[in-house]
């Protein structure tokens, strides 16, 4: 693929709810690896639903209808409870990301106020001879964030995937309405 063919790519955001069992990651993974289609980020954890998963999965295609075909797939897999497609501009979404930075003699000093007021990012732990950075934003802000740090010692940098909700006023209550599942509230 050249660099022209990424830049036509859009990016979707794949939000799937389903029960919590054992080996589905897998049968949903297959899916995505059948249709040659590489997964950016994939992000797993309960929702406000007891027994209830949701998987949110970013992907980059260059063609709509093909990423609607692979969410009619994924609807058919029997645990699967609700899966919804999304362009950036229909979600709120976030990823969080940590850097450990060296502070150890000889280093250059950390600018705490640059990083806290220009960046929103914070430390949340100091070592030794190293921090830990916590930085939360899109994709562009963490890296705009890395761009920042790489005059000082770069020692780990880590990146979630991405965490998001749909703009639209319905949520998950109205697909699996609470007499059906009990809720962690």
């Amino acid at each position: 693929m050249t660099t022209n063919d990424h830049n036509n790519m859009t990016t979707y955001t794949i939000c799937i709810f389903t029960e919590n069992t054992i080996g589905l990651l897998n049968r949903i993974t297959i899916i995505f690896t059948r249709r040659r289609i590489n997964i950016e980020s994939l992000t797993v954890s309960e929702t406000e639903r007891k027994g209830i998963s949701r998987f949110t999965i970013v992907i980059k295609h260059e063609s709509r209808e093909e990423v609607e075909k692979l969410v009619r797939q994924i609807r058919k897999i029997v645990e699967v409870l609700a899966v919804f497609g999304y362009l950036n501009d229909e979600i709120v979404y976030n990823e969080i990301a940590l850097f450990k930075i060296s502070t150890s003699l000889g280093t250059k000093s950390l600018d705490v106020e640059t990083i806290n007021k220009h960046y929103k990012a914070w430390v949340v732990y100091w070592g030794l001879d190293y921090v830990v950075i916590e930085k939360t934003g899109n994709d562009t802000e963490i890296f705009e964030f890395f761009a920042y740090l790489k005059q000082y010692e770069i020692l780990e940098f880590v990146r979630s995937g991405r965490v998001a909700v749909g703009k639209t006023e319905k949520g998950l209550v109205e697909y699996l309405p609470e007499a059906e599942w009990e809720s962690y509230m």
